[in-house]
């Protein structure tokens, strides 16, 4: 298991995450506190995607898609874009 400590108390742990080598090769890491978990081709791989996960869930992570991004999607950027209002249904 690893632990990452705080800066001003070197033995008072801030995040515990358990990182496992599975069988086909894939690496999980699992943050312990959080409860979430993810996967990579290494070690390194699945720690980076562990801390995206985790930026996400404390709503620190992601941005608003860009336009390119929602092409390749094959989503049209105003069609996704909502006017500001919500729809009856949702009032």
């Amino acid at each position: 298991m690893a632990q990452s400590s705080d800066a001003t108390d070197a033995d008072a742990p801030t995040r515990e995450i358990r990182l496992v080598e599975n069988p086909d090769g894939q690496w999980t890491a699992r943050d312990l506190d959080v409860g979430v978990s993810a996967q990579g081709e290494s070690r390194t791989a699945a720690l980076d995607a562990l801390d995206a996960v985790v930026a996400a869930v404390r709503g620190e992570g992601g941005h608003e898609p860009t336009d390119d991004e929602l092409r390749a999607l094959g989503i049209e950027p105003e069609a996704a874009r909502s006017s500001g209002e919500l729809p009856d249904v949702l009032k």
